[in-house]
């Protein structure tokens, strides 16, 4: 992904906060908990949010007595976000792109970027990440793959959709089985195919990381799916005439063949890297 493109989608986002907030399932319980035993995430802990969206981590954190500073890009978003967390005073929503915000003095315990730290300049993601942390702190990732399983023929007959109004889908598509999907090593390590797997800066401020992987079947009414769908950046980043042409594919199918409903399959993965002291 180039800097204009990564740039471009990851301010798609903005223009639906209301419906990302209704839409995106939140993360596995698990998740926090395996924070709370393995970083500390509990109460007193200081912790720096990259993309904390509408609050969909930053609440369970928040309720576990973490003091909380989020950095959001969009406004809108951001504003969702304070309206979610209105009564948790130790949270903090900051409007900003993490690459330009100004790192506070005082370091975090724990920085976390849930399913966004992909969106973040990777010529400054790792550095700046170190630099927020204290000694013996933690970077905090989390991915969601959307896997083989669920209502899988579903996701084999909706690739018609995609392929007559999507350009950019890949003819043939299938989801992979969670067991295949490598773990996210290179990224954990400051690393990028797309800068020839060479070290990105501040990677030698981290230990190698640890994950940790959960996996859970969601289900969609037609209308909650479309409206997730409506929140995805290759979606909203089509043009209106074949973003309408494709939900509404969409939902014909579910409708037709699926009696409404459809299963959906996550994989989320953690991965924990403790800057070096």
């Amino acid at each position: 992904m180039t800097d204009t493109e990564r740039e471009r989608l990851r301010r798609t986002f903005t223009e639906a906060a209301e419906t990302y907030d209704r839409a995106r399932p939140g993360h596995p319980p698990q998740v926090f908990d395996d924070l709370t035993a393995l970083a500390g995430a509990g109460p007193g802990c200081r912790i720096l949010e990259i993309g904390c969206g509408t609050g969909l981590a930053t609440l369970p954190l928040a309720e576990r007595g973490c003091r909380i500073v989020a950095v959001e890009l969009g406004t809108e978003l951001a504003a969702v976000a304070r309206r979610n967390l209105a009564g948790h005073p130790g949270v903090t929503v900051e409007v900003a792109a993490f690459e330009d915000w100004p790192l506070p003095p005082e370091p975090f315990d724990l920085v976390l970027a849930a399913t966004s730290f992909h969106w973040i300049d990777p010529a400054v993601r790792v550095a700046r990440s170190a630099a927020a942390l204290r000694p013996g702190g933690l970077l905090a990732t989390l991915s969601t793959h959307h896997v083989a399983g669920g209502t899988e023929q579903f996701f084999v007959d909706v690739q018609d959709c995609y392929e007559r109004f999507d350009p950019a889908t890949p003819p043939g598509l299938r989801l992979t089985a969670a067991d295949d999907i490598p773990y996210d090593s290179q990224e954990a390590a400051g690393r990028t195919i797309a800068q020839g797997n060479a070290a990105l800066p501040g990677a030698d401020r981290f230990e190698p990381p640890v994950f940790r992987r959960y996996e859970r079947d969601l289900t969609f009414t037609t209308r909650q799916y479309l409206d997730l769908l409506r929140t995805f950046s290759g979606t909203r980043a089509l043009d209106a005439t074949a973003r309408a042409g494709l939900l509404d594919c969409v939902g014909g199918l579910i409708d037709r063949a699926y009696g409404g409903t459809v299963t959906k399959r996550y994989m989320t993965e953690l991965r924990l890297a403790r800057r070096r002291a």
